[in-house]
């Protein structure tokens, strides 16, 4: 994706489980670039509470996910990245395009 898109290179980290406190467990999570450091993703593969492999479409999902906000950065130019619904909705149109499942249309009146 990177390289399709002409934004700078990511480090990946696929970490075994998650981290978890009282608030919840983290799925995965975006560093920018700081400085002239390469920016990492972490995603986590096994859940905090049963210690199980995360299923492979969450597993996509989350990495995708954390690397929409690496797009906000560097592809947009967003001085922050935020979860907004066009933000829920790039990461999700980008999960079907990987998968090669059909894009969904956003205008109910007009379905195929």
């Amino acid at each position: 994706l990177n390289r399709q898109l002409g934004t700078p290179p990511v480090r990946a980290r696929i970490l075994a489980r998650r981290p978890h406190d009282a608030g919840g467990e983290l799925h995965g999570l975006y560093e920018p670039d700081n400085g002239g450091t390469v920016a990492r993703v972490s995603v986590w593969m096994r859940t905090a509470a049963r210690d199980e492999v995360v299923k492979f479409r969450t597993f996509l999902r989350t990495l995708v996910h954390e690397m929409c906000h690496h797009f906000d950065y560097e592809l947009y130019g967003l001085p922050e990245t935020f979860h907004t619904e066009g933000f829920y909705a790039r990461e999700s149109a980008l999960v079907r395009e990987i998968l090669g499942e059909p894009q969904v249309n956003a205008d109910p009146g007009n379905r195929r």
